[in-house]
Parts: C-alpha cells; sequence; structure tokens
C-alpha cells in the first residue's frame, strides 16, 4: 500500500473547531456513549439469562442490542478522545479498518431489522404456524445470515477502495472515516468505484426499508379482522421496532439519498445515528415493552437482594 500511496496519515477535521465547544461536547457525549453501552448490555444480559424472554422477538432484539453497541464502538471512543486533541490524526490502514467495521455493523442492523419485521409479520398474520415457522434454528439461520450479509457488503466496500492510490490532500472534512470523503483523496477518478459503492449500500438500503414497509402495510391490512384488543396487543409489539426503524432509516435517508456535502448539519445527523440512536433503543425498548421491565425488574432485583443478604 504504501508504494501506491502519498498518504499514510489522515487528519479529521471533527465536528468543530472550537476547543471550548469540542470539551463541551466531550462531557456530553461520554455518558451518552457509557450509556449505550450499559443500556444494551443490560438488554443482552437480560434476555440471555431470563426463562421470560425466551421468544423469537426477544432473541432478534438482544443480538440487535450487541450490534448496536459494536457500530458505536467503531466511531464514538476515537471521536470522544479526538474532542480532547488539537490535531486529530488517524493512519490509513486505521481508516480503513474503520470503514469495514462500521458498514459491517451498519448493514448487519438494517438486516436485523428486516429480520423483526419479517418475525412480527409471521407472529401476527400467521400465529397458529408461529411456533413452526420461527423455530430456534430457523432464528439463528437468520441472525447468521445478517451478519453474513454485513460482511460481504464490507468486503466489496473495502476491495474497491482499497486498490485505489491516495495523493491526498490528507484532510477528511468528518469525525471519522467514511467512504466519500476517502475516495475525494484518490488520484484518479473515482466514478466506476462510486458507483459501485453507492449501488452496493443502495441495493441492500432499498430492498430492505421495501421489505420492512411491506410487511406493516401487510400487518395493517392483516389487522382489521382482529379485535379492538387484539389490535391494540399487536400494534404494541410493533410499536417499538418501527420507532427504531425510523430513528435508524430518516438520518440515513437524508444523509445518503441527496448530493454529498460538508455542511456542518450533515456531521450533525451523522452524530445522531452514530451517537444518540444506539443509546435511545434500548430506552425504547425498554420503556415500550412491559416484559422487559418485569424480567428486568425480576433478575436484577434477585440480584440486589442476593447481593444484600
Amino acid at each position: 500500500m504504501a508504494s501506491k500511496n502519498n498518504v499514510t496519515e489522515l487528519i479529521l477535521t471533527g465536528l468543530f473547531q472550537d476547543q471550548g465547544v469540542q470539551r463541551v461536547c466531550f462531557v456530553v457525549f461520554l455518558p451518552v456513549y457509557l450509556a449505550t453501552v450499559v443500556g444494551n448490555g443490560l438488554i443482552v444480559l437480560t434476555v440471555g439469562i431470563s426463562d421470560s424472554l425466551n421468544s423469537p422477538m426477544y432473541f432478534f432484539l438482544s443480538c440487535l442490542s450487541l450490534v448496536e453497541v459494536s457500530y458505536s464502538s467503531t466511531v464514538v471512543p476515537k471521536f470522544i478522545t479526538d474532542l480532547l486533541a488539537k490535531i486529530k490524526t488517524i493512519t490509513l490502514e486505521g481508516c480503513l479498518a474503520q470503514i469495514f467495521f462500521f458498514h459491517f455493523f451498519v448493514v448487519t442492523e438494517i438486516l436485523l431489522l428486516t429480520v423483526m419485521a419479517y418475525d412480527r409479520y409471521v407472529a401476527i398474520c400467521k400465529p397458529l404456524y408461529y411456533t413452526a415457522i420461527m423455530s430456534r434454528p430457523v432464528c439463528h439461520l437468520l441472525v447468521a445470515g445478517s451478519w453474513l450479509g454485513g460482511i460481504i457488503h464490507s468486503m466489496v466496500q473495502i476491495l474497491v477502495t482499497v486498490q485505489l492510490p491516495f495523493c491526498g490532500p490528507n484532510v477528511i472534512d468528518h469525525y471519522f472515516c467514511d467512504l466519500h470523503p476517502l475516495l475525494k483523496m484518490a488520484c484518479i477518478d473515482t466514478f466506476v468505484e462510486g458507483v459501485i459503492v453507492l449501488a452496493n449500500s443502495g441495493l441492500i438500503s432499498v430492498f430492505s426499508f421495501l421489505i420492512l414497509v411491506s410487511s406493516y402495510i401487510v400487518i395493517l391490512v392483516n389487522l382489521r379482522n382482529h379485535s379492538a384488543e387484539g389490535r391494540c396487543k399487536a400494534l404494541s409489539t410493533c410499536a417499538s421496532h418501527i420507532t427504531v426503524v425510523i430513528l435508524f432509516f430518516g438520518p440515513a435517508i437524508f444523509l445518503y439519498m441527496r448530493p454529498s456535502s460538508t455542511f456542518t448539519e450533515d456531521k450533525l445527523v451523522a452524530v445522531f445515528y452514530t451517537v444518540i440512536t444506539p443509546m435511545l433503543n434500548p430506552i425504547i425498548y425498554i420503556l415500550r415493552n412491559a416484559e422487559v421491565k418485569i424480567a428486568m425488574r425480576r433478575l436484577w432485583g434477585k440480584k440486589v437482594n442476593s447481593g444484600v443478604e
């Protein structure tokens, strides 16, 4: 790589230039990241230990929480430490690694959200066959397929990028490494590579979003045949998932479904889906799901009581 590139180290411009503002951001975002790790970790532990949360829905929820922590951790720890640094640098190899793992976990989450929508479709529209269709081996296969899809997507992105010669300037106008800013540093025209990268990301996002929307359209149509109580119960189980989907896809559509720019607003939107959304998801699922709240109270109440005794 060194023989092909004049660039070995990159400089990130960061979120803001003012040092005082950056220190304030450090004080704000460090607790947010810690809350993300603790909140999602509690969901993973609670679902794994509690006997009452053994349905496919909660298995998928624990997998989603694990991915949330992973993809947030590819960006946020360095972002937080860089807030205290005057010059924010990253090696080219480190930049490529960050891009690989970020895209890997993001696409895995997209596919997991799609799997969770399918799970709700089967539970509401085919309740008599739910146990047979969503068996434990099938659930494991769906989760494994989500992780495999994320790996394949990231490998394509990196294989396209790693072959390019980079000349600089070695400044990325962002607070983390992303493909579009990196492609601007290439010594050659990257139109074809840009189309491949966009198609690779766009096809997965569009197809997943269409499946999500179709699933909930079918669910809503099917709910017309249910009683009022049945509709309320079914909608309550879907509400958390729909909220998470909107929080996840909304910023992504805003950023990637229009021409790229370097506005500060774009960075703030990126902060929302890399820092804030992973923290909100466990809060949404805990607050809106009575079974998760009850399981947490029982499980962690027992831990506290046993510790006191």
